[in-house]
């Protein structure tokens, strides 16, 4: 199969020179998947890094009840493998489970450390991205505090309608569909107490519609919201 080079939409590897980027993008495998397909599963070896496509993918973790709960969704163009778990030749911690029909290239970590060892400048925007990944981290756990729900829920709805949304009259309607189970475990919080948010949202005109077919209809005073300003 004939691979066209996805490489420099990646912020990861624009730092590469173009023949290392072709070199890399000849050990990329596409892979597709349904939706409710699962990419990998908790437990599974962590043996490749997975670049979206195409679709979205949700990272869940099973809890002792049984229940999923949703850690993040990923995009066109995200890089995800459970990083750590890669980096210590550890199993998954997490599944990984398709929002819709799913297209990943997979990347076999051999090769991937092997283009390190070649890139010193690739290697430390790893770092910075690992870097990246752990601030974003640190901010979460800032507002993981009960009264602080309706922002981070806010904050949650500005993130997708900036990374999975298309304009749709004066609003923007989501592209990804979650539910409101999956809103909140996302953000740390019950599921009663997104649904509450959430038609509290809709009462103020923040949003319209349902997690199916889900519009922000005012962006600004949502991100007034997520920056801790009162609805």
């Amino acid at each position: 199969m004939k691979h066209h080079d996805p490489l420099p939409a990646l912020p990861l590897f624009q730092v590469m020179k173009a023949a290392d980027r072709r070199r890399l993008a000849r050990e990329l495998k596409e892979a597709r998947y349904r939706k409710g397909e699962f990419i990998f599963r908790e437990g599974d070896p962590a043996e490749y890094f997975h670049i979206v496509k195409e679709g979205s993918v949700k990272c869940v973790k099973p809890s002792p009840d049984g229940n999923d709960i949703t850690l993040k969704v990923l995009m066109p163009g995200d890089l995800f493998c459970c990083d750590a778990a890669v980096l210590e030749d550890a199993p998954h911690p997490g599944c990984a489970m398709c929002l819709d029909d799913v297209t990943v290239w997979r990347l076999d970590k051999k090769a991937y450390f092997d283009m390190l060892r070649r890139n010193p400048d690739v290697a430390l925007e790893v770092i910075r991205y690992l870097g990246h990944r752990l601030k974003e981290a640190q901010e979460r756990a800032k507002v993981l505090t009960p009264d602080k729900a309706e922002q981070r829920l806010a904050s949650l709805l500005v993130d997708l309608v900036r990374r999975s949304s298309k304009p749709e009259g004066a609003g923007f309607r989501l592209t990804v569909h979650l539910t409101r189970e999956d809103l909140a475990n996302m953000v740390g919080i019950r599921t009663e107490t997104a649904i509450r948010i959430m038609s509290q949202f809709k009462r103020h005109r923040l949003v319209v519609g349902t997690a199916k077919r889900l519009i922000v209809l005012d962006l600004p005073e949502l991100q007034r919201v997520a920056s801790d300003t009162p609805v």
